[in-house]
């Protein structure tokens, strides 16, 4: 099966600066594969946070993953400073999809891609219709 290639920057709508650390390392002198789904989720949540978006708190919006995936296109390690960059592939009625790419220093081109969807629930756990406002907020970041 062909390889799809790496995405650009330009193909993202937000992006989040995030240094990496030592202990993001594995032995084999790149990011361990944890890190990079950790990186996802920070980037994600501070986006979250600056749009308005509780995500703690009593009044927090609970967002549950339901799915997450990742593709690696070349190593990223310390010291590398990586850009995240964001993108909404979907919006349903209660689910949307972040994919997110993280960019080595300058590069242009995705080092690793990620994705994951998320279902917004209500307080029985069970899936809940986005609000026009939260729906508004993430169309900013649709493609």
């Amino acid at each position: 099966m062909p390889r799809t290639p790496p995405g650009t920057r330009a193909e993202y709508r937000a992006f989040r600066t995030l240094p990496t650390r030592w202990q993001d390392n594995d032995e084999y002198g790149h990011l361990n594969n944890a890190t990079y789904y950790a990186l996802f989720d920070t980037a994600v949540s501070l986006w979250q946070m600056e749009q308005g978006i509780e995500i703690r708190g009593p009044n927090a919006t609970k967002f549950l993953v339901v799915e997450s995936g990742c593709r690696y296109h070349a190593e990223l390690g310390f010291p590398d400073i990586l850009t995240a960059g964001i993108r909404i592939a979907h919006i349903g009625t209660s689910s949307f999809r972040y994919e997110v790419a993280l960019f080595g220093n300058d590069s242009d081109i995705a080092g690793a891609e990620g994705f994951f969807t998320q279902v917004h629930v209500g307080d029985e756990g069970r899936p809940t219709q986005l609000s026009d406002a939260v729906r508004q907020t993430l169309s900013q970041l649709s493609v």
